[in-house]
């Protein structure tokens, strides 16, 4: 039986596998980097306290320098997890979209977190899907395009219509029932038709890393601890 209902295991431990050696990578070059990265002196005086030892605030430190590449990468496999749903292909990163379900006749957008796109950014996205579903000779006229945000700024779902602020114009971007912006869980659910799909994926994950940390990067001591503190993050994004 798969571990998840809306993709196979195959494919879910490819791009974990993915995110994990990548996440990796990054954080070894970070750490060869440390010191060619400027590190704000005086800052790390008034922080150095709050730490047990330097080690440990260097690795906070580490951690911090990595963490926007890092979360960029996670948007990135949200994009390929949901390419591998039956209808939905993924275009890959650099093209126009990032997912088509033509039978459905959808685009989507994929953001891991509300704030990666912000201020006059917003209304270019909508400008660009509005190029996408609005002229005649589009291969994606009359779709519906949607603005994914993994990770909401509040813990709710929505689903509407996509009316960014257009500060060149001074006004919102006018209302058009074909440009939307949706939550994470919300898009999970549209893609999946599973209410909780998004949930499921990220209470398998700990489960998943482990055996890939354990089998294929040969750490056969590695155990994923306080897997129900991690959870709890979950319930602090989306709620119960």
């Amino acid at each position: 039986m798969a571990l998840l209902e809306f993709i196979t295991d195959e494919n879910l431990f490819l791009e974990v596998r993915v995110l994990v050696q990548k996440t990796l990578e990054k954080n070894k070059q970070a750490n060869k980097d440390f010191n060619k990265n400027v590190v704000d002196p005086f800052c790390s005086l008034f922080e150095g306290p709050s730490f047990p030892n330097h080690e440990i605030w260097k690795r906070s430190e580490l951690m911090r320098q990595t963490q926007k590449t890092i979360q960029n990468h996670v948007g990135t496999f949200h994009q390929k997890v949901l390419g591998h749903v039956d209808g939905w292909s993924d275009l890959g990163t650099g093209s126009v979209v990032d997912l088509v379900n033509v039978n459905k006749k959808i685009i989507a957008e994929i953001k891991n977190k509300y704030s990666t796109v912000t201020g006059g950014d917003l209304s270019n996205k909508y400008y660009s899907l509005e190029g996408l579903v609005s002229p005649k000779h589009s291969k994606f006229k009359d779709y519906t395009s949607y603005f994914v945000q993994i990770i909401p700024k509040r813990k709710q779902r929505y689903n509407g219509e996509f009316t960014p602020s257009d500060k060149e114009k001074g006004e919102v971007c006018a209302r058009n029932p074909l440009i939307r912006v949706i939550d994470g869980a919300s898009f999970y659910e549209l893609v999946t038709g599973r209410e909780h799909a998004l949930k499921e994926l990220h209470a398998i994950l700990p489960k998943v890393i482990e055996v890939i940390y354990q089998q294929e990067l040969e750490d056969e001591h590695f155990k994923f601890n306080d897997i129900p503190n991690y959870m709890d993050y979950f319930k602090l994004a989306y709620g119960d």
